[in-house]
């Protein structure tokens, strides 16, 4: 699982980049926000572990500009700023967590698996539907006893959608998340995706929001 991790105390950024690759996690560090958008636009994280107070943007307005941009990466905000204001500005920016300085390491790695939990990151084999699963390792759906061999490519799209699952997304949110941003492919490439898709899942299971994109819809 790769993690991208924004914190401007240097001595903190060893630590828990340390912890996190002894824990067998895949850490790219960064001490401020400006080499942090340049990673996430050249990288694909799993994982956000942002600090608020960093040069240039803090991590609030870089979270935010994220997702103006349709890059949704499951985001944790690792801060000193830990009033109830505070709070409920970094979850306005869209964070899934916010742990508070200092803290202990191994509470971090728990709220890390949680996010891994919840978003599907890194799970080999996943329950779909009660006749549809998904096995990650192999890319393989399996609907009843039939098994699809997905392409590179289809599988990057399922699992985007897996990760979001019953969430809306766009095909535009599908291409950032998933290619870095030189190589994402044009919009038609990734609906043929979803068609072929669809074809194994079934309409139902992928849903077209209107407007909007599609949705994996999980039980």
């Amino acid at each position: 699982m790769k993690i991208l991790l924004l914190e401007d105390d240097m001595v903190l950024n060893e630590i828990i980049e340390e912890y996190l690759i002894e824990n067998n996690y895949d850490v790219k560090a960064t001490t401020n926000s400006q080499e942090a958008l340049e990673l996430i636009y050249d990288n694909l994280f799993d994982i956000l572990l942002l600090d608020v107070n960093v040069p240039y943007l803090n991590g609030f307005s870089l979270l935010k500009k994220l997702r103006e941009n349709s890059i949704y990466v499951p985001t944790i905000f690792i801060t000193s700023k830990n009033q109830a204001d505070d709070m409920q500005e970094g979850f306005e920016a869209g964070c899934d967590d916010y742990i508070k300085k200092p803290f202990e390491l191994d509470e971090l790695n728990l709220r890390i698996r949680n996010l891994k939990r919840l978003y599907s990151i890194d799970s080999e084999f996943v329950q779909i539907t009660s006749t549809i699963a998904y096995d990650v390792n192999n890319r393989i759906i399996q609907k009843q006893k039939i098994k699809y061999q997905l392409s590179k490519m289809e599988a990057k799209v399922f699992e985007y959608l897996l990760k979001n699952k019953n969430r809306a997304v766009s095909i535009q949110e599908i291409g950032l998340n998933n290619w870095v941003y030189d190589e994402v492919p044009i919009d038609t490439t990734i609906r043929t995706y979803i068609k072929n898709l669809r074809k194994i899942v079934g309409k139902d299971t992928i849903e077209t929001i209107k407007s909007i994109g599609y949705k994996l819809k999980t039980a």
